[in-house]
This record gives C-alpha cells, structure tokens and sequence, in this order.
C-alpha cells in the first residue's frame, strides 16, 4: 500500500533547509530527523508531511525503535475520528507490518498493532497477528500478550476460537514449568520465575476482570480460588526450585544438598529421598565441601527419630565409602561411636572404635594418597584420642594403658597427649611409669613442642623426690638444656638454680645462673643479672657480687649496661671505695651523651660534690665536655652520610 501524497508535500520550506542540511551531513543520526520531526510539529505542517518526514527516516534506520514507535504513535493519532473503513486505517496496518519487519522482538509494538486491530474490528487478522507475536516472542514475554489476547476472545462470542485460546494459554504453564526445570543457571531461573508469575498474576487479572463484569457464580469463584492456590505454591517453591537450579550447575555441592534438607523441613519422607539422592550423587573427588557431613546428618536423622537400626546401617555404609581425605574417615567413626555412647550402649561404643583403629590387612603411611583411606585410618589421632578417653572411662587401667603404649608405638602422639598419659599413671601412682612416659615423650619431639614436656617433667620430678635424686635431676636438666634454644632458657635455668639452692650447692647455683646469663636471649639477660646478683649477695655478700657487675657492664646493651654502672658505683660508695665508684662513673660516661642521658650526670655531680675536689670535679666537667664533642662528631657524621 503507498502512501498517497500531493505534489506541494515535497516542497521544502525555507525555515526547514537548516535540518534538512544537517540530515544531509548526519543522514544516520536520529537527533537530527527528531529535530526535523519536531520542528514540522511546531510549525503547523500538514500531517502528510510529517508522515513523509517520518518515511524518510524509517528508511534510513529501520532498526529504531524510537523513531517506529513514535511514527506509528502519530499515524494512530490522526485516524482516532475517522471511520474504521477509512483507507488510512489501512495505510497504518501496513506501516506497522513494515516496522515489525525490523521489531519483531518488541512486545510493545506488537500489543499496540493488536489493540488497533482490535478497535478496527478485524476478528481473524487480529486473531491471527496475536498468534504471530506469540511466535515472534521470546516465551519470557508471552505473559505481556496474553492478558490481551484472552481479553480479546472474551468480548466476541465465538466459543470454540475462545475454548482452543484458553487451552494454548494453560498449555504455557507446561511450557514454563519445563523451562524452570531444565535452566541450569541463576540468571536464566529467575527470568523465567518471574515471567512464570506474572503469567499467573495475569490469570488472575483475567479471571477477576471477567467476573467483574459478567457477574460472580459459585464456578468462577472456585476458579479464581484455584488460581489464587496455584500462584501461592509457586511462590512457596521458589526456594526449592533455586536449590535445583544450582544443583544442576554442580551436582557435587554438598552446601546446597543439606540446604535442600532444610527445605523439606517436616517431610521425612522428601528428607530421606535427598539424602539418598545426594549421598548417590556426589563424586567424592569433585565434591564442594565435606561429603562424610551428609552421611552423618543422614544417619543423625534416623537417630533423630528413634531409628537405631537404620542409624547402623547408615553408619555402616559411611565407613566404606572411598573418602578423599583420612581425617573425614576418623570424623565418620567417630560420630558413630558417639551415637552408641548417647543411647548408652558402651560396649557398642568400644566395640566400633576398636574397629576403627584396628590394623588393616594391607597397612599404608597417613599421607599416602594413593592408598584408600580405610587403609590409613589406624593412624589417625582423633581416633585414638577418643578411644583412650572412652578407656579411661569404661575400661581397666591396663586396657587404658595399652591404648597410649599403642599411640607412642605408632608416633602420632602429641606433647598434651604424653602429659595426659603421664598425669593418668600418676593418678595411679605410677609415678616412674609416668616419667618413662615423659622420657619417651622428650625422645619424640624437638624445640619448641618439647618444652612443656620438659618444664612439666622437671617440675613433677623435683616434687617427688625433692633432694633425694639430685644426681638424677642435675642429669635432666643437662639434657634438657644442652639443646634448649635461648627462647625457652630463662624458666628453665632458674628452675635449676633453684634446685640447687635448696637441695645443693650455693656455688652450683652460682653456676648456673653464670650460665644463665649468656644462655638466654639478649632481651632478658638483663633480668637474669639482676637475679644472679640479689642471689650472690644473700649466698656469698656484696663484695662476691663484684664480678657480676663487671661482667654484665661488658655484656649489656649501653642502657641496661649504664644501669648496671650506677648500682656498682653506688655499691663502692658504700664499701668506701670512692675511687673505684669514680672510676665507674667515667667508664659508664662514654656510652651518656649529656643531651638524652643528663640523669647520669647528674648522680655524678651529686656523688663530686659529696666525696670530690676541686681537681676531680673539673676533670668531670672536662670528660663531660668531651663526651659532648664526641656524640656532636657522631651526629654531624650521620647528617653528611645521609
């Protein structure tokens, strides 16, 4: 169909060469045929005009919707009065045939085509282009058609056309319903969930409208209560429905299988299917998370419910299942043994943890993957750990026993595993029993880990026996700290001297806090002089504590070292040696810039005023002055360096 068009609607009028020269610079710009559009519309221009204008320009973009939708928007305006046998009526069908040519994608433009086909009348053309856009369009719009087009078989009394319709659009559930079971990603779910809902919503828009104006029966009302239901339970199985999509992505997510059991709180029966399903489904070596959680939550279930004997044979099946790690193995054995000691069934208990750590026909080292873990699960200390608990508990002390013999036999003992094993023979006074147990213990392991095995040795050792094995400790301790890093040195020694102050020699003791003192780290050697001297001078009097100074003066950092400068000068003072404390005073004034340590030379002022003279006070005056020119020298040193 062409457009009829008069010979003067070619004509360019003079006010309209400015946008006609920047469409001919810009044919392909839509602002520039807006502003031409825009410009006829203000002027008055005749609607041919426009139209042609609009022609033009769908010719050149034929693919934008803005300027399809605004042409068809006019050419519906200027047919609203006139007569549906109009020829324009027409003249508008097929302009919007061409622009679904190009937009047949755009649910808009293909709802404004019906509704317009509808005002014409048209019955089968507008039957039929409904069919088209439904067709045309992606399933996830079709809820934008339907409410029309249903609405439209509802105002013509043709029942059968109406009756296949309806059957079509309850066919879409179907339809929806296999898409939302088949996605496999988020993206995709919720697009069709929330097409899915608003095609429900819009039934209900539908059947309320209908029965808005033909009138309510008892048939309709049950009808929009069933529709109402259905829309409910979809909304109520999105959740599920989500956790099935995310299932499809990765089967093998453990997370998501136990959130599905959530989902189905209060269906037991729902619950033991997902359970079945997932522990079938998962591939223990491309599991997300920990597989071994779903058969112990499968078997806590029926634990839950009173169902000992399917709780055993869940137990049963977990525990020969090909875990990938050793440690999921152990956690599996022991949830199971923990089940029985909760229905007190102790016997039972024993018995499954005994199965546990019993040796395998073919034995294989913790670590090697190649081995299936129901080979190396004998090894494990969690097993272990739990089986000597339950010994101390129901068993015997021997069976107890053989149990940590066992552990130490294997080595996969840990420090607290040996004092714990050491404390549970004390408790039975099996005092030298415990110390082979810590002698075994210091033989498994090395700095640092042995160092609470040591201190508690040493501490329970000397609280046995006190004195009476001072040989036999003196040997400990050498051990002990023949290897002891600085880190630990310092409880250690002074635990040492103790003994020796109270079960030895004062001069061992000596010794060992002379040993001490260059043992420990240089952060706490400070405080080990400081012990060393109060010691010495209560053992042997202040005069033996002489060399103590001088040695922690040569040893100390310069601050700690000052300090110990000022309490020797302020010992000599009061043993009256005078020049032996001056003579300390200036040793300690070569590490005392007078500017950040003036304090220093303040005690040395006070001690020339009360014991000096003329001549040594200014000696002290010239040291300070030349301890000043040294630390300016040094600084001035740095400046240029830098």
């Amino acid at each position: 169909v062409t457009m009829p068009v008069s010979k003067t609607s070619f004509a360019v009028a003079e006010s309209d060469l400015p946008f006609e020269e920047d469409i001919l610079r810009n044919p392909y710009s839509i602002k520039s045929w807006q502003r031409l559009i825009d410009h006829k519309l203000k002027s008055k221009a005749p609607k041919v005009a426009v139209n042609l204008v609009y022609e033009r320009a769908v010719r050149e973009l034929p693919g934008s919707y803005k300027l399809w939708y605004n042409y068809l928007k006019i050419r519906r305006t200027q047919v609203r009065r006139r007569c549906i046998t109009d020829l324009m009526f027409e003249e508008t069908n097929n302009a919007f045939e061409r622009a679904l040519v190009f937009l047949n994608k755009m649910p808009r433009i293909w709802l404004d085509y019906c509704q317009f086909l509808m005002d014409q009348r048209k019955i089968t053309r507008t039957r039929r282009t409904f069919d088209r856009a439904l067709a045309a369009l992606p399933i996830t719009q079709h809820n934008r058609i339907w409410p029309l087009y249903l609405k439209f078989v509802c105002s013509h009394s043709v029942q059968e056309t109406a009756i296949r319709v309806y059957r079509r659009y309850v066919k879409a559930r179907d339809i929806y319903e296999e898409a939302i079971q088949t996605v496999t990603t988020v993206r995709d779910f919720g697009q069709v969930f929330d097409a899915y809902a608003q095609f429900e919503e819009s039934m209900i828009s539908a059947k309320m409208e209908t029965i808005a104006e033909m009138g309510a029966t008892e048939e309709e009302d049950l009808d929009l209560e069933l529709r109402l239901a259905r829309f409910e339970h979809l909304m109520d199985r999105r959740p599920l429905l989500l956790n099935s999509v995310l299932l499809r992505q990765n089967p093998h997510n453990v997370h998501e299988w136990h959130k599905r059991v959530q989902l189905y709180e209060g269906k037991p029966k729902d619950i033991i299917g997902t359970y079945t399903e997932a522990v079938q489904t998962v591939d223990i070596k491309l599991a997300t998370g920990k597989p071994h959680t779903l058969w112990v939550s499968f078997a806590r279930f029926y634990e839950e419910n009173s169902q000992l004997p399917e709780t055993r044979i869940i137990f049963e099946k977990a525990v020969k299942v090909p875990y990938k790690n050793v440690d999921d193995l152990a956690t599996v054995w022991c949830e199971y043994s923990e089940m029985e000691l909760r229905h007190e069934n102790f016997d039972r208990a024993l018995q499954v943890i005994q199965r546990a750590t019993a040796m395998p026909a073919r034995k294989a080292a913790y670590h090697d993957d190649s081995e299936a873990v129901q080979n190396r699960v004998f090894r494990s200390l969690k097993l272990w750990l739990m089986y000597a608990d339950l010994e101390e508990s129901l068993g015997t002390f021997q069976s107890t026993k053989a149990v940590y013999q066992r552990i130490l036999d294997l080595r996969i003992a840990t420090p607290q595993l040996i004092m714990n094993y050491a404390i549970f023979l004390e408790e039975h006074n099996y005092f030298e029993e415990a110390f082979k147990a810590y002698e075994r213990g210091v033989a498994l392991f090395r700095w640092p880990h042995v160092y609470d095995i040591w201190n508690t040795y040493l501490t329970k050792f000397i609280s046995r026996y006190g004195g009476q094995k001072l040989e036999r400790i003196r040997d400990l301790f050498e051990q002990c700290l023949s290897t002891c890093p600085p880190n630990f040195a310092k409880p250690l020694y002074l635990l040492y001297a103790k003994v020796e102050e109270e079960h030895g020699l004062a001069r061992h003791a000596m010794a060992v806090y002379e040993r001490a003192t260059t043992a420990v780290k240089s952060e706490e050697q400070f405080e080990v002089f400081n012990i060393y001297i109060k010691r010495a001078s209560d053992a042997f009097g202040v005069v033996y504590t002489r060399q103590i100074y001088e040695k922690a003066i040569e040893q100390l950092k310069d601050d700690h070292a000052i300090e110990m400068c000022l309490r020797f000068a302020e010992l000599e003072q009061k043993l009256g040696e005078i020049d032996r404390a001056r003579a300390l005073y200036s040793y300690g004034s070569q590490m005392c810039d007078p500017r950040t340590k003036p304090s220093f030379w303040e005690v040395w002022h006070e001690f020339e005023v009360k014991h000096g003279n003329e001549d040594t006070f200014r000696e002290m005056l010239r040291i300070k002055r030349s301890i000043q020119a040294q630390f300016n020298t040094q600084v001035n040193y740095m400046c240029l360096l830098k």
